[in-house]
């Protein structure tokens, strides 16, 4: 970036009051950190999953929202609008995902009177509705994959769909993003339990289960344009994306620029996303993105916020995206034009997840016992990981990013290996089993790899299953360190000698739920056993019924992504959990005996 910024603090941006920032995770921390340095205070929010989270003591200060499920805390409208009111916040950041593309909490904090850092509501209207999103973009003369222009929860709808374009296609919630509501439906015989697991995913994680259906391409890569845009009718492009190693439709590694891509086609892209910005009246940050496949792109959606892998793009242009996020809702001008924009070096983000990569990347939050981030040239890490600190089960399993810079794509990739060799992370599972084998991947190395590779193309056999993640300890030490709570308030406290205070009740240990045996129960060659902690929301069986071997009996959530869990052998079903039941890795949730 060649035009120079303006130095912060500026006026209008002093204006804004402390900024209260609606999500959590490392999200939060970012924000908060962009707030730090532009001289502006920042307000913590948080559920009681949450209290003792390493990111809340970068905050000025720090409310209580309410209990752990998203519904009852960082979802509640009405608790995050009482804590505005009493932490005399005067701006609302929502990070990303949650309420971040939710018009009807950008209208209400409008309302409210504090500045909203995000677009307008009307232009999340148009853009967080996939469906209007694709009316947006035919008129702003994008590219589309065939799909649907209405939603639907009519599976014979779907049919006639597939009778017309064909299989395989896939089933998107129409109100959410990041991979949560997307199901691949391959034949009819797979259409309800899709349909069906895609509306309950959706309704977890946005709070509205529509859904609609496009047909999905062979193998293309995922690209994305990254979209700035003032309050004075400037609106650019600051490059492109590529996020095409994924995993259940949600992104691994993400780099910029996308390797590979011709000149032309990253022109045609960049003009796609100012045109179909401009149709909806953006401004802030967003993101349009793209499949590209044979030479063809077409547009896929506009995600109105912040993205997760905004680092990348940072790292190429020079350009912090959270504090222009801040400066444009301040109302300030772009300094800089397209023109201005230059993309130097290559940048690869890996996002650090809990998850056993060998048994399937399923989530496996736990306690984390050790922690070492690495550093050095060409190293950033935005990550909330902290030894002593317990992931929570109720949230996603993004627990840091791993960015790396160099000269070009090459010193990225080798940076990054180098990185991921000094990063420690003990006591849970993490994707760094993964990108020990991607980064040296002939695909990866290429170039080459699409959204399908690491899924259906990719060998990852050699990955082994990693032990169960532990518990944290829950007796009472000498010193102790607490949270309370003081009119909502977060203050943190030191009692000495706890265990030792006369008549100090032991601190309650959570009631297990039907199912849950604490420990991981040894399991016998007919058990059926939890691979990870989570709820069951669906059971597929009924006690007593025949099941061949790679049947659906039960459906488990964790970390907000449902779980197919499937007979392992044939024989008659005696089920040990139901729909509601919160469960322990290792838990036997049914019994199946040869019959």
């Amino acid at each position: 970036m060649t035009a120079p910024l303006p130095d912060p603090p500026s006026a209008a941006l002093a204006d804004l009051g402390p900024v209260l920032v609606a999500n959590r995770g490392e999200i939060a921390l970012r924000v908060f950190r962009a707030c730090a340095d532009l001289g502006l205070e920042s307000i913590a929010v948080y559920s009681e999953a949450d209290r003792d989270a390493p990111w809340l003591s970068a905050a000025d200060a720090a409310y209580l929202l309410g209990p752990a499920p998203a519904a009852e805390s960082y979802l509640n409208i009405a608790r995050i609008t009482e804590v505005i009111e009493q932490s005399g916040a005067g701006a609302v950041h929502p990070g990303y995902g949650f309420l971040s593309e939710n018009a009807d909490f950008a209208r209400a904090m409008t309302e409210s009177g504090v500045t909203w850092v995000g677009p307008p509501p009307a232009s999340i209207t148009a853009m967080g509705d996939k469906i209007s999103a694709r009316e947006a973009a035919r008129a702003a003369e994008c590219p589309l994959v065939p799909g649907m222009m209405e939603p639907t929860d009519d599976p014979e709808e779907v049919k006639a769909f597939a009778a017309e374009h064909g299989y395989p296609l896939i089933i998107k919630a129409a109100f959410g993003g990041g991979g949560r509501g997307m199901k691949v439906v391959r034949g009819d015989g797979d259409l309800l339990e899709a349909l069906e697991s895609a509306q309950r995913e959706a309704v977890a994680a946005f709070g509205r289960g529509e859904v609609y259906v496009e047909r999905y391409l062979a193998r293309p890569r995922h690209i994305e344009i990254q979209i700035l845009a003032d309050t004075h009718g400037n609106t650019l492009y600051l490059g492109d994306r590529d996020c095409s190693t994924q995993r259940r439709h949600q992104k691994l590694i993400e780099e910029a620029p996308a390797p590979g891509l011709p000149d032309e086609v990253r022109a045609a892209m960049g003009a796609s996303a100012v045109r179909v910005s401009e149709q909806v009246g953006y401004t802030g940050a967003g993101t349009c993105e793209y499949l590209y496949e044979d030479g063809d792109f077409y547009f896929l959606e506009m995600n109105t916020r912040l993205q997760v892998e905004h680092p990348v793009t940072e790292q190429v242009t020079g350009v912090d995206l959270v504090e222009w996020q801040l400066r444009v809702a301040a109302g300030e001008a772009l300094p800089f034009t397209q023109d201005d924009v230059r993309l130097e070096g290559h940048s690869i983000e890996a996002r650090i997840n809990a998850e056993n990569v060998g048994m399937g990347f399923v989530p496996s939050p736990g306690l984390i016992t050790g922690w070492q981030a690495p550093s050095g040239p060409g190293v950033r890490v935005d990550g909330v990981g902290a030894a002593g600190w317990e992931i929570p089960r109720s949230y996603d399993s993004l627990i840091a990013k791993l960015i790396t810079t160099g000269a070009d794509r090459e010193q990225a990739r080798r940076r990054m290996i180098r990185a991921l060799g000094e990063l420690t992370i003990e006591g849970v599972p993490t994707t760094q089993d993964f990108f020990e084998v991607a980064f040296g991947h002939e695909d990866f190395i290429a170039g080459s790899t699409s959204t399908i590779s690491v899924e259906t193309e990719w060998d990852l056999s050699g990955i082994a299953a990693a032990p169960a993640p532990a518990a944290a300890d829950d007796d009472d030490q000498a010193t102790q360190p607490l949270v309370v709570e003081v009119g909502g308030k977060r203050l943190e406290v030191t009692v000495h000698g706890l265990a030792a205070v006369a008549g100090a009740p032991a601190a309650a240990k959570p009631k297990r739920r039907r199912g849950s045996t604490g420990g991981g129960q040894a399991v016998s060659g007919d058990d059926l056993a939890a691979p990870m902690q989570g709820t069951i929301v669906k059971t597929a069986v009924e006690d007593g019924e025949e099941v061949a071997e790679g049947d659906l009996v039960l459906v488990l959530e964790a970390m907000k992504m449902e779980n197919a869990i499937k007979a392992h052998k044939a024989g008659s079903v005696s089920l040990r959990a139901a729909a509601g039941d919160v469960v322990n890795s290792g838990d036997v949730l049914a019994t199946i005996v040869d019959t």
